[in-house]
């Protein structure tokens, strides 16, 4: 992209200022005005809410494809502070199943093995979150034989992590016992240092849910910290005992591990769909608030990957569509659907 001339406001090993720098660039540089904002996380749609909001007044439209940015629009809207319509795609079937669930149940595994080499089998596994990431990082890792405990705030999530077959427990109950632990909460602390300082020696800590404040990463800073490779750190307490730290709290499977074309391809798809729809729809069709990607457009992204698979859809008789109240063309599932 940038050979072909396009601005990149980015590189491998940003500190916090630079990530910062990188994504003011990307709102305010010479000669742009962006018009909209297709964000991860909800750290641009801040910014220039906070920096720029003469500009944020201007934007046509915000596609968001995270938990966490989802949750901080939902925030923005109930506090009537959202003067601009936002896509949710993160809640898109496209995005919570490929990107989140399939995607993760991978690229777990492939984060863990590149960075520490470890093997899986009657290891002992905390993961923090069964949501859509929680599911296939546990999966993954049930799979290779690993011991898997969950720790859950929701009891619908809780429930079905124990009909999955997973212990779900609080984080002080196992946490002295296990070998791995990953967070996929979307939320900030959920380990803390007390949680770390109880871990016992040679313990792994990784996140695959946002940012780096899942870890309490800014309390380890007073130890002895003990770099073994990129993405990889020990941490060293005075007693001698160190955990192994992977990307220093930040995703594990953007910092330590491939993310597959194919997957890449769905939700850039659905994200761009997203875009399109905002971008060319009528003056008020969307008000500043929170929208669901139009089901319609989820089955579509879906049907353009099929033929991956060499997969063919059955069609239903004009009788049977009558029957289900549906058209044959879709969408088939209520907006709600999941």
């Amino acid at each position: 992209m940038a050979e072909a001339g396009v601005p990149v406001y980015a590189w491998r090993g940003e500190s916090e200022e630079d990530f910062w720098w990188c994504i003011d660039k990307c709102i305010h540089s010479d000669n742009w005005q962006p018009n909209m904002i297709l964000d991860d996380g909800g750290d641009a749609t801040h910014l220039m809410l906070k920096k720029y909001p003469a500009m944020f007044r201007g934007i046509k439209g915000i596609v968001e494809e995270s938990v966490t940015g989802v949750h901080r629009l939902y925030q923005l809207s109930k506090a009537q502070k959202l003067t601009v319509p936002a896509m949710n795609v993160n809640d898109s079937v496209t995005k919570t199943k490929f990107d989140n669930l399939y995607s993760c149940r991978e690229s777990i595994l492939d984060a863990l093995k590149r960075s520490t080499d470890v093997m899986f089998g009657g290891k002992h596994v905390l993961v923090c979150g069964y949501g859509e990431v929680g599911k296939g990082c546990c999966s993954a890792l049930k799979g290779m034989g690993a011991v898997v405990c969950i720790s859950e705030i929701d009891p619908i999530c809780a429930l079905q992590a124990c009909m999955d077959g997973f212990r779900v427990v609080k984080v002080n109950e196992v946490v002295r016992n296990i070998d791995i632990l990953v967070t996929a909460t979307g939320n900030k602390n959920v380990v803390t240092r007390e949680h770390m300082d109880k871990m016992k020696n040679g313990c792994i800590l990784c996140n695959m849910g946002h940012s780096n404040t899942e870890i309490d990463v800014q309390s380890l800073k007073g130890l002895t910290w003990e770099k073994v490779r990129s993405q990889v750190d020990h941490i060293i307490w005075p007693d001698g005992k160190r955990i192994i730290l992977l990307a220093e709290g930040r995703l594990a499977n953007l910092s330590c591990s491939t993310i597959p074309s194919f997957v890449v391809s769905i939700t850039a798809s659905t994200q761009a769909l997203a875009l399109i729809e905002l971008f060319s729809a009528p003056v008020g069709r969307y008000k500043g608030d929170v929208y669901l990607l139009p089901k319609k457009m989820d089955e579509y992204v879906a049907s353009l990957h099929l033929p991956t698979f060499d997969a063919h859809l059955t069609e239903m008789t004009d009788e049977q569509a009558r029957y289900m109240g549906l058209n044959k063309a879709g969408p088939f599932k209520q907006a709600y659907y999941r």
